[in-house]
């Protein structure tokens, strides 16, 4: 390969037009007055020195030199090019080699394989950042609502705990799963590992938000959040990984900061670029019928082509709910309960100083919560507490099952966990049901793309050879 380049593709007179006007040209022995043969070759279209080709390379002025031209306009000789923006050119020796994008081969690769999957009723997914597996759990959950079985065939987290405490108890996951227990920015770049993972239809990428939180950014005391010395720089083997993975589509979750952050401008403009159609919704835990009051950014990537509309995602009809409802009924003389005096001097101590900072205390008769956190197992000063029926005095933390009910994620998800891992595996995932309605859109566009129905802009698109 003596060069390679991108050539814009134009129409001309109904048929497809190719100018390839380049120094390149001559390198790879076109050179002005030189005969050539147009060949079908794979997925393109490839151009060889013969002298009894049946066209000529011809020449151009270009400063005070020759520049040899190839200008070819024929719907015959370029078909394999017909309807495209662009083309990669490849100059070899005495031969040029003109085919789709990389990008392009990419995503009609991922649509030839979708086609195959739908019409076995199947997905094939992935989940990067897995935490306990809760986001994977609701989108399989969501395929499964309009009769897609989702076969999960990566999980990547990197800690050990939570990895196999989701392949024991989350059925998210099966022994098809390649359970990937390292660092993402390891995973990413090891050829080794890498070359052996497969392409998926799905893939959910739950990234850390410690760097886009508030609590993150001054904990750390950070101004950006790629600032964060530990998770600020995933995006890059997030991205490694995904051009590995391509999938037809990718679903994203993160705190509502992380929509504005450079890592999501990166992430958007790559997805774009590799034939996606970037969606981004904000929501709210409670507008679809849970108790916890937990608003979260959702990116959803879909390749080009599928009919996907975020604006069809509404929340339902719900019956109204109170705390009570999904409270365990604690002894009254349960060890659990305590003064938490200490917190009670520090919010004193912190209104005298001028903070905000308040306790937050629940009888059971709310119709909501606050969000709960990985860390409320600590028992901070603003984490949910709630307060005993018959002495207001005495406090205590949400148990692990609560916790799941007010997310209202599955309790098998947490079977067996204790306060501290329990609480971290559910305060860094989601609030299921909205997650689980993306999904259940997904899938139907999905659906709808395998009954011919192509989105606006989109085109149809033949396999690549």
């Amino acid at each position: 390969m003596k060069a390679v380049s991108i050539l814009s593709m134009r129409t001309k007179r109904g048929s497809p037009h190719i100018w390839v006007e380049s120094i390149a040209t001559g390198r790879a022995g076109f050179e002005p007055g030189v005969r050539f043969a147009v060949e079908r070759h794979g997925n393109g279209v490839l151009l060889r020195v013969a002298d009894d080709g049946e066209r000529r390379v011809s020449r151009k002025v270009r400063g005070h030199g020759i520049v040899p031209v190839i200008d070819i306009n024929s719907r015959n000789d370029l078909a394999p090019l017909d309807g495209h923006e662009s083309a990669r050119v490849v100059f070899g020796d005495r031969h040029i080699f003109i085919s789709p994008l990389a990008s392009e081969l990419r995503r009609r690769r991922r649509l030839v394989r979708l086609q195959a999957h739908l019409a076995n009723g199947c997905l094939e997914t992935s989940s990067v950042a897995t935490g306990g597996g809760v986001l994977s759990h609701a989108l399989h959950a969501g395929f499964q609502d309009v009769g897609l079985q989702a076969i999960s065939l990566l999980s990547n987290e990197i800690r050990t705990d939570l990895a196999e405490h989701a392949m024991i108890h989350n059925d998210a996951f099966c022994d098809q799963t390649i359970m990937a227990n390292l660092p993402l920015q390891e995973l990413a770049f090891d050829d080794e590992v890498v070359r052996r993972l497969p392409e998926v239809d799905i893939v959910d990428l739950g990234l850390p938000c410690s760097g886009a939180s508030r609590a993150g950014r001054t904990s750390n005391k950070i101004v950006l959040p790629e600032q964060h010395p530990a998770v600020g720089h995933l995006i890059a083997p997030a991205i490694a990984l995904l051009a590995k993975l391509n999938p037809v589509a990718c679903v994203m979750e993160n705190v509502v900061a992380y929509a504005s952050s450079a890592s999501a401008a990166v992430l958007r403009g790559y997805l774009a670029d590799m034939g996606y159609d970037v969606h981004e919704r904000v929501l709210l835990g409670t507008d679809w019928g849970e108790l916890e009051a937990r608003q979260r950014w959702f990116l959803v990537a879909v390749t080009k082509g599928i009919p996907f509309d975020f604006d069809a995602l509404q929340p339902g009809e719900y019956p109204e709910r109170r705390l009570a409802d999904v409270m365990d009924d604690i002894p009254l003389d349960d060890p659990c309960w305590s003064p938490m005096q200490y917190l009670k001097d520090k919010e004193v101590r912190d209104q005298a100083a001028g903070k905000g900072f308040r306790m937050q205390i629940y009888d059971g008769s709310e119709r909501s919560i606050s969000t709960l956190t990985k860390g409320i197992a600590k028992r901070r000063s603003t984490d949910p507490f709630f307060c005993h029926p018959e002495d207001p005095g005495l406090l205590r933390l949400p148990t692990v099952r609560e916790h799941a009910r007010l997310k209202g994620i599955p309790e098998h998800l947490v079977s067996g966990l204790g306060q501290t891992l329990g609480h971290e595996l559910l305060g860094q995932s989601i609030v299921y049901r909205p997650v689980r309605a993306i999904a259940c859109l997904l899938g139907e566009s999905l659906l709808a793309f395998k009954s011919g129905i192509v989105a606006p802009g989109g085109r149809r698109f033949r396999a690549a050879a």
